[in-house]
């Protein structure tokens, strides 16, 4: 997300970054206020009432859909900040003025009618076998109302058989997952391209995928395959962005993440907010999206790469999987920051094992249970 220019003037606000230690953390209220109809004054407020961080930018709207879910505690300590004059509560036009794309999106990109950015999509069927191009074919006349459809890894020839089943309009996001085999993936990527597309079928190719959130790599040598990956791609005639995507805590507790990509390509889920429900699944995940922009000094836009709710598993804290749940937090997605985000997963996964509170295969937006 393209915010304006950050405002460091001291005598605005002292900026301080919270940066919690783990995957879960506490949620957090934001007030945001304009000065002068010309400096808008964002400051994110910690769950004991304490300010964790101001963003001021001049010239534009900051909406953030959780102020209409502030606290008084939260809107105390907001006005002991002088310069904070009120809470501002955010509408849905505001919202959607500040989910603007990033720089690597072309002009058609916002002409979404699937209220989101992008959906993610795994070719596999149930017993972790791949599916035929045919039943890829038919997952993806489903998704065709999604301008960007996302890939993790290059097996099961699925660039092949998502290229010539997508539609005109649809570009890939694709991945390389297995880091020792980056050159090979990226070679099997150009094939694909060579006969069934071009490069400009492609949005973005990533390098990994939450590789440092998952304790295998360090941020040194993630930069080491991105460079592999950048010059394997520019061999092959690619010049698009290239990104390596993690999760959102990660890039907050690893800002030398930001270096690295063309833009921050982070991951979200609001489910694994102990204090976050499925209404207010947008309003969480636009504050993530805020944050990882702060973590890089604001140098990079930021696209949510994976977000969703679950519609099955174990209740963690306010957030509960169930259907109905699910198609709450993706509405409140796609409401408060829908052009930023790309949502997860097309299709339930029942390939996986059932994973942390037994919720892992069921985030299929498409599926009926």
């Amino acid at each position: 997300m393209r915010f304006s220019t950050l405002l460091t003037s001291a005598s605005l606000i002292g900026a301080a970054i919270a940066a919690p230690a783990g995957h879960q953390h506490n949620k957090r209220a934001v007030v945001t206020t304009t000065v002068d109809n010309k400096v808008t004054l964002r400051v994110t407020i910690g769950p004991n009432g304490e300010t964790m961080n101001a963003v001021a930018t001049e010239n534009a709207v900051v909406a953030n859909a959780a102020v209409a879910a502030t606290t008084s505690a939260a809107a105390a300590a907001a006005a002991t900040t002088s310069q904070v004059v009120a809470a501002a509560t955010s509408t849905s036009s505001t919202v959607a003025a500040a989910a603007s794309t990033s720089t690597s999106s072309s002009s058609s990109d916002s002409d979404f009618s699937a209220g989101a950015k992008g959906i993610t999509y795994s070719p596999y069927n149930a017993d972790g076998t791949c599916k035929s191009a045919a039943d890829v074919a038919s997952d993806l006349s489903a998704l065709s109302d999604f301008s960007v459809i996302r890939l993790y890894g290059v097996d099961c020839n699925q660039v092949e058989n998502v290229l010539k089943a997508k539609g005109s309009n649809q570009k890939l996001f694709l991945g390389i997952y297995y880091m020792d085999q980056i050159e090979a993936g990226i070679s099997t990527i150009a094939s694909a391209i060579s006969s069934y597309g071009s490069w400009d079928d492609v949005y973005t190719v990533s390098i990994g995928n939450e590789l440092v959130n998952s304790g295998s790599y360090t941020v040194d040598q993630v930069a080491s395959f991105v460079a592999t990956g950048r010059s394997a791609l520019t061999a092959a005639g690619y010049t698009g962005p290239v990104v390596s995507v993690d999760t959102f805590i990660a890039v907050i507790n690893n800002p030398g993440l930001c270096s690295l990509s063309d833009y921050m390509a982070v991951n979200a889920h609001a489910y694994f907010d102990y204090n976050t429900a499925a209404a207010d699944a947008g309003s969480w995940v636009l504050s993530q999206i805020q944050r990882v922009w702060t973590a890089c000094d604001g140098a990079k836009d930021v696209l949510i790469t994976e977000t969703g709710w679950p519609s099955q598993g174990e209740t963690y804290g306010l957030a509960v999987p169930s259907k109905a749940n699910q198609q709450t937090a993706i509405s409140s997605i796609k409401s408060s920051c829908g052009a930023d985000a790309i949502l997860y997963n097309a299709y339930n996964d029942y390939w996986k094992a059932d994973g942390a509170y037994g919720v892992e295969k069921y985030w299929g937006v498409f599926s009926n249970e």
